[in-house]
């Protein structure tokens, strides 16, 4: 009986030795951390000087952007120098202008930036896309001298190809280009995944 027991015993440690071991194996999957590419593309524009926009006519505006690395978005960020309930971003496939996703943020303060979380949205390496507004108030911000940022900006494992607008309350892709300014703060919290 003696023995029975120890050869219990050392199955049921075999058994929790193998079953640490598969714990073990889960806490050494990679963790990406978070990033928002938003403050590194303003630095390396060199947009700095900016002016408040209120109430300014509709405009559908944002960033082209590609990731690096495949990943997710996992939140919208905005800030808006005024307040508004229902800020619609849309975030399209650059090659076939199709909407992805559409989410509807609050900005319940001037000033302050809002941030919502949403559902993942699993974005492929190598690939353009879009994020824009509509919104009638935002920031413009340029260079003091009011030249031309030069694009690509890579953003840690974001690059911002360019940045779009359209005039409109329109859900439209946005087909004008200017590269002396931005109109913002509109962006995003991205993961790599692998």
């Amino acid at each position: 009986m003696k023995t029975f027991k120890t050869i219990f015993a050392i199955l049921i440690t075999a058994a929790l030795a193998v079953s640490c071991s598969s714990d073990d194996d889960k806490d050494n999957t990679p963790t990406f951390k978070t990033e928002n590419p938003l403050a590194v593309y303003y630095t390396q524009t060199g947009f700095s000087t900016v002016s408040n926009f209120i109430n300014s006519g509709d405009y559908e505006f944002g960033l082209v952007f590609t990731p690096n690395v495949k990943g997710k978005i996992k939140a919208i960020t905005l800030k808006l120098p005024a307040t508004n309930a229902n800020v619609r971003v849309t975030i399209w496939d650059f090659a076939n202008k199709a909407v992805l996703r559409t989410e509807t943020l609050n900005v319940a303060t001037a000033d302050v930036q809002v941030s919502k979380e949403i559902s993942e949205l699993a974005l492929e390496k190598d690939k353009k896309y879009v994020i824009t507004m509509n919104s009638n108030d935002w920031y413009k911000k340029n260079k003091a001298d009011n030249s031309n940022a030069v694009y690509p900006i890579v953003a840690g494992n974001i690059t911002i190809n360019e940045y779009r607008w359209l005039s409109g309350t329109a859900q439209t892709f946005p087909t004008t280009v200017a590269t002396s300014y931005n109109a913002g703060d509109l962006s995003f919290d991205f993961q790599q995944t692998e």
